[in-house]
């Protein structure tokens, strides 16, 4: 698949707001659930399962109202800020009442605050099963790409606290091939728009214009680049091909990468280009 473009889905799994208690089991005993209510109900305790032979692993899971639909709130105020439609996964096929409870949710939040919002702006919110919006997603035009191109804004329900991040899991391998002399090409995007994201939304609590003008013109220059330098990764999905068949000339490397993307900063900066 060709990408030319990023697809217009805010993808939210329903795990984001959750804690758990994780261990494993070594010897053979049963797991039980007990629910103890506060007040003179007698609790309910379920039988999970009753482990034997070698034994093994085992998950408790749980969320708060409050929680989900604070999440609600966030992601809907993203959405709507970045114009982007929103989708909630889920697999609420098989997790009917856990995963059930964030589709009910955001689907109040959704009718109660956001409705006329999302329609005056053309956009629109939407639950999917994840298998279903997965396929949706490889059929859209664009498409998703490597880690080296994920960043992460984590916004709180008032709008006004965000953490960005970059999702990077290929720094330290390409760390460790650096330190033993070789070359390396690490997309450099994610960690960039990680910290542009975080400088954007300090200009717009600041009232910044020069910080914001600065930022903008950053993202710019790394999507707009003259050059066409691209790393190894995303070159690889543009081109379509396997890493055995990629040429050194289809790619810059780290140093190249980031030397392309400030040599198209200075360009915006001094008035010589457009955002």
């Amino acid at each position: 698949m060709c990408l030319e473009q990023i697809p217009p889905l805010s993808f939210l799994q329903d795990g984001l707001n959750q804690s758990v208690l994780e261990g494993m089991l070594l010897e053979i005993r049963k797991l039980k659930l007990i629910f103890e209510p506060s007040g003179s109900s007698r609790k309910t305790e379920f039988e999970v399962f009753n482990f034997a032979g070698a034994g093994g692993v085992a998950l408790a899971l749980y969320n708060t109202d409050e929680s989900i639909r604070s999440f609600a709130e966030s992601s809907m105020y993203t959405a709507y800020q970045k114009k982007w439609p929103l989708y909630l996964s889920t697999k609420n096929t098989i997790l009917k009442t856990y995963d059930g409870r964030f589709k009910d949710i955001f689907q109040e939040v959704y009718e109660t605050n956001w409705r006329s919002k999302f329609e005056a702006a053309g956009i629109w919110n939407e639950h999917r099963l994840i298998d279903d919006l997965v396929a949706y997603a490889m059929k859209s035009e664009g498409g998703y790409g490597s880690l080296g191109l994920m960043t992460s804004v984590l916004v709180c329900p008032d709008g006004k606290t965000i953490e960005a991040e970059a999702a990077h899991g290929t720094v330290t391998r390409h760390y460790r091939v650096h330190q033993k002399g070789g070359e390396t090409s690490t997309n450099s995007i994610a960690s960039i728009f990680a910290w542009s994201r975080g400088l954007v939304h300090r200009a717009k609590l600041d009232s910044n214009a020069s910080l914001l003008n600065f930022t903008e013109k950053l993202e710019a220059g790394v999507w707009k680049n003259d050059q066409g330098s691209r790393a190894v990764d995303p070159r690889i999905q543009i081109s379509n091909v396997c890493l055995d068949r990629v040429k050194r000339d289809d790619y810059v490397n780290t140093e190249e990468f980031i030397d392309a993307v400030a040599w198209e900063l200075r360009k915006r900066l001094l008035g010589s280009s457009r955002l």
